[in-house]
């Protein structure tokens, strides 16, 4: 990328960081992942969960910058494999917070205990929840080729762009953290963690069906 000049200019570059920021504000199923995890394990909860989707994107982004990402999508058993995995894991991730709504049972986002336990687990669903989503490697593949000419740019190209979507993408994850910590005080209460436990669920699995039905 800005390795050769020749290859992607800074203004191209430029052009290319708009429409990846654009895409990494559109709420998705990243940041109902990090929420989840944030308030069932605090700060650190939705740190751990930021850093494995961070972890899917970068293997995501390194997949397709060196060509593995079409190969996947060409081969439609392990694609549409892929899709239902990913479709399946973001409805259970959504029943888990619609079973914690129902319960109701929360301790305070103050309490020393939260996010002490289950590190891993937030890690993993982060990961996992990234990771098994074909629609990020689809879109890696459709924003990346059109920034970069063949007869000029390089791998190095190719994985530079792929790894913007990867840090931007985690940057804004940690802003939305912040933003969580800062009203840490109203998400405390029990009707407001009922309510947003409601939401995030309903809206991963909306999101795991969006995924299944998308041919």
């Amino acid at each position: 990328m800005l390795v050769s000049v020749d290859a992607v200019t800074w203004s191209l570059y430029g052009s290319y960081l708009l429409i990846v920021v654009l895409i990494v504000l559109a709420p998705g199923p990243d940041t109902m992942v990090v929420l989840k995890n944030a308030l069932a394990g605090g700060a650190r909860g939705g740190l751990l969960a930021s850093l494995g989707i961070f972890s899917g994107n970068v293997i995501q982004g390194t997949a397709a910058a060196l060509g593995l990402g079409l190969l996947i999508t060409k081969s439609q058993p392990l694609f549409h494999a892929l899709k239902w995995l990913g479709a399946a894991y973001l409805a259970y991730l959504g029943f888990q917070a619609l079973r914690g709504a129902r319960r109701g049972r929360y301790e305070g986002l103050d309490d020393p205990r939260r996010g002490r336990t289950g590190g891993f687990r937030r890690w993993r669903e982060g990961f996992l929840s990234n990771i098994t989503n074909p629609k990020v490697l689809v879109l890696y593949l459709s924003v990346l080729p059109q920034f970069l000419n063949p007869a000029v740019t390089t791998t190095w190209d190719a994985l530079l762009l792929a790894y913007t979507v990867a840090v931007l993408g985690g940057l804004w994850l940690v802003v939305l953290l912040l933003c969580v910590h800062r009203v840490r005080d109203w998400l405390g209460r029990r009707k407001v963690r009922r309510g947003l436990d409601s939401v995030t669920g309903t809206a991963l699995i909306g999101f795991g069906a969006a995924l299944a039905v998308e041919s």
